[in-house]
């Protein structure tokens, strides 16, 4: 077996051993909790701003978090039309807490997502960003707990979501003026 087969099956081998545990992880690797609280705290953070500058800053990173979102999950599409890999759970006889998922293993879609969120925000408001961060860490490691990815799916996940967060907010730099036209239109319609 290889390193990273080796590490899935030995942090795969605490499922069934304690209920409470079992019932932790199955939140913590489903596909709704951990998103909805990092939905949650961007929601927080796009209302939050002791001034109306910091606001517009807080705007500006979960605008870009929503567009990086959307950018990564198509990078993670675009990977998995040339690439295929499958589940750790096909290739070794793993415990599963989850549904099986078909799809390719590498690189993970969640990884990328969170961390295409988190680093937008980051980008914008590290103190903000510090909780997604956390969240988006503890989403990939439940995962290889789970035995859904490989450690290296995570990590070409997380590294996918870094990098579209990056250029999405250097492409935002770019367009200052429709990101600006976008808050203000948001800010009529009282939703800002």
């Amino acid at each position: 077996m290889s390193l990273e087969s080796e590490i899935v099956t030995w942090m795969n081998q605490g499922i069934g051993k304690s209920y409470i545990l079992d019932r932790a992880a199955y939140l913590l690797v489903s596909d709704y909790f951990l998103p909805l609280l990092m939905s949650l705290w961007g929601v927080g953070l796009w209302f939050h701003g002791n001034n109306a500058a910091a606001r517009g800053a807080n705007q500006r990173g979960v605008l870009a978090a929503a567009i990086s979102l959307g950018f990564a999950n198509l990078a993670v599409l675009l990977v998995n039309l040339l690439f295929f890999r499958d589940r750790p759970f096909v290739d070794h006889d793993l415990a599963n807490l989850l549904y099986a998922p078909t799809d390719s293993s590498f690189p993970a879609n969640p990884s990328a997502v969170a961390f295409a969120f988190a680093m937008a925000v980051w980008l914008k408001n590290r103190r903000a960003a510090a909780p997604l961060l956390f969240l988006a860490a503890l989403w990939s490691l439940a995962r290889v707990y789970n035995g859904l990815h490989y450690p290296t799916d995570v990590l070409g996940g997380a590294l996918i979501g870094v990098a579209v967060a990056c250029l999405v907010t250097l492409g935002m730099r770019a367009i200052e003026p429709v990101t600006a036209r976008v808050l203000q239109a948001a800010r009529r319609l009282h939703l800002a």
